[in-house]
């Protein structure tokens, strides 16, 4: 299928990219991920908007302040992201750089992926499979644990309180002298969720509470870091996660099902740092072990890679390396094995100091079988710029891949081993605009358009479901995100907004009178937005925020929509109060602040206002 770009005119922020690979003194050294992501669109979220969100999930930052639409089975069940009108599957997350999807369901839970778990968040939008692999055909989520050298001791406690029985544990411990580095934080969260809604599943839609939807998790991350010499660097990062859940039946049901989770990820980093160049050694595990009822699914990942990046030239910059992937499948129906090698190269020219452009390049193989070479090509041109003000444009074109998840190809009964990969091709272009100065603003606009072929659904044949490459796909959309900050006398004034406009319509579905053809995908709004104003002054600092999500379809065929819902939440926060040396900084949030009745998916209840207070303390 052809791939179609529209040019429009519009405004858009600059991503600054870093153009040196030199380890930084004090840090544990990343590699930053816009270094080769030219012409492509990047989010990353502060310490202080992190913070705010301690005590609640990934899924619950990302609906609330992205264009990522989070399709949430009720409070602290399963969240799973759709980007840019694509599926849970089509969608890569990583931790310290290694894939943690589950292989036989190909997405993550974010619901229990917690904030509090990680320091860095950053979402890479689009087809991002040449870069970083298999999956990321709508978009990659990037989490990560960042510690530093030379710092000393620091501890810092956390008890958090909320509605609905929420009570929160958090401790950070680290200590760091000139080649040692260790970083250790311990979480424990649990809520009854026992919130009243209004059931839609019985006669009179009574008002009850919520059953069975009890939750508990607990896990511990631990980061260390050496500086073995003045080129080298080690750095090993371990994260167990426990997460025991009552599942909350749908309205009118009252079901009693329980599901447990542990994971165990582990990733190994080495560090050569040559005059011009990095050479990177990776080792990393992921073990996920699942429990539905008496029905246990376990899944273990090895990885192994290694990469070389070096700067050829002051303005060429080479990346080339290779990933090793073997995953062990013991489920419920089935035992299966898979193997994958993945080579990737990209290159970053800049001709001028107003232009970059990136190349990517990707070759998987699978199932003793080479797959079609994935490419992308983007670039950033600064093409207006003076004191105050910068324009950009940038604009990229990619090919994506979703290899078949474990359960499409081995599930019994109905699993197909003859399933090929989904395959994607898409293209966006944006114009940011940066101003600087009294008032500050950031602005972009993006457009995109994408076409997945051999999308796979499951469908009835004889006595089961079987899934078949059958469905095509086509995406388009528009995201503009804003920004504006001054300063007046001793206030601080920050306000962000957001508006996403996704079409995602079926173009091949199951024969020519499927109904589904050139209808929105169900549970794919087409719009959605949210925004923030931020308030501070001398440590004091209130903010007040909103989301809004558009009308879904809950069939293929539309004949059933879910009604649109817009939340708020109000927060305040207090940094400077003290005993001593001993800081306690207190943060006190309102959820959902009008008490609005509303179901991200169809009968699945969601709670209505709730309360949270914070209490740290940091040594």
């Amino acid at each position: 299928m052809s791939l179609l770009l529209w040019i429009g005119m519009f405004f858009g922020f600059q991503l600054q990219s870093k153009d040196t690979v030199l380890l930084t003194p004090v840090e544990v050294y990343a590699p930053p991920l816009d270094r080769f992501t030219q012409g492509q669109k990047i989010k990353s979220y502060s310490n202080a908007e992190l913070y705010s969100y301690q005590g609640r999930s990934l899924g619950d930052l990302l609906q609330e302040t992205s264009p990522i639409f989070i399709r949430q089975y009720g409070a602290g069940m399963l969240a799973s992201p759709s980007f840019r009108g694509t599926s849970a599957g089509h969608t890569s997350v990583f931790w310290n750089g290694i894939p943690v999807n589950s292989p036989s369901l190909g997405q993550s839970d974010l619901s229990i992926l917690p904030v509090a778990a990680v320091d860095q968040v950053a979402i890479h939008f689009g087809n991002g499979g040449a870069l970083f692999g298999n999956e990321a055909i709508g978009g990659s989520i990037h989490l990560g644990t960042k510690i530093s050298f030379s710092e000393g001791f620091h501890s810092t406690f956390s008890q958090q309180f909320g509605s609905f029985g929420q009570i929160n544990s958090y401790l950070k411990s680290s200590f760091s002298s000139e080649k040692f580095s260790s970083q250790t934080r311990f979480y424990r969260e649990s809520a009854t969720n026992d919130f009243q809604f209004k059931d839609l599943g019985q006669a009179g839609t009574p008002i009850v509470s919520a059953q069975n939807s009890e939750m508990k998790q607990l896990g511990v991350v631990q980061d260390l870091a050496w500086n073995l010499s003045k080129t080298a660097q080690l750095k090993a990062s371990f994260w167990y996660n426990q997460a025991d859940r009552e599942v909350q039946p749908v309205m009118g049901s009252n079901t009693n099902d329980i599901q447990s989770d542990q994971n165990f990820r582990m990733a190994i980093d080495y560090f050569h740092f040559g005059e011009k160049s990095i050479l990177n050694l990776k080792t990393g595990l992921v073990r996920d072990q699942q429990l539905f009822n008496q029905s246990e699914n376990n899944t273990v990942q090895y990885f192994l890679s290694g990469d070389w990046d070096s700067a050829l030239a002051p303005n060429w910059n080479l990346k080339t390396g290779l990933r090793l992937n073997f995953i062990q499948g013991e489920l419920s129906t089935y035992q299966a094995s898979d193997q994958r090698i993945e080579s990737y190269q990209s290159l970053r020219f800049q001709p001028e100091e107003n232009l970059k452009i990136s190349l990517n390049m990707r070759q998987l193989a699978y199932l003793d079988q080479f797959e079609p070479f994935i490419p992308s090509l983007g670039a950033d041109w600064d093409f207006w710029k003076n004191s105050r003000n910068q324009l950009s444009l940038k604009a990229s074109l990619a090919k994506g891949i979703k290899v078949p998840t474990l359960n499409d190809r081995f599930w019994e009964p109905g699993g197909n081993p003859d399933l090929i990969p989904e395959k994607s091709q898409s293209g966006e272009i944006g114009l940011n605009w940066q101003k600087t100065g009294g008032i500050s603003w950031e602005n972009s606009l993006t457009y995109y358009r994408m076409q997945v072929d051999n999308w796979i659904i499951w469908i009835p044949k004889a006595n089961f479901w079987t899934p078949e490459n059958i469905r095509e796909v086509q995406n388009q959309g528009i995201e503009y995100e804003g920004q504006v900050s001054t300063e007046m006398g001793n206030w601080n004034f920050t306000a962000n907004w957001a508006y996403t406009w996704s079409r995602a319509i079926s173009t091949k579905g199951i024969g020519e009178s499927d109904p589904a053809i050139g209808k929105q995908l169900p549970y794919t709004p087409e719009h959605q937005a949210n925004g923030k104003i931020t308030v501070s002054r001398n440590g004091f600092s209130t903010f007040i925020g909103t989301f809004f999500v558009g009308e879904r379809r809950v069939t293929t065929d539309g004949q059933r929509t879910m009604p649109s819902y817009q939340l708020f939440n109000l927060g305040i926060s207090y940094e400077k109060l003290a005993l001593g040396k001993v800081k306690l900084p207190l943060l006190f949030q309102v959820n959902n602040l009008f008490n609005k009745g509303y179901q991200v998916l169809y009968l699945r209840p969601m709670p209505g206002r709730s309360y949270q207070f914070t209490l740290s303390i940091q040594l």
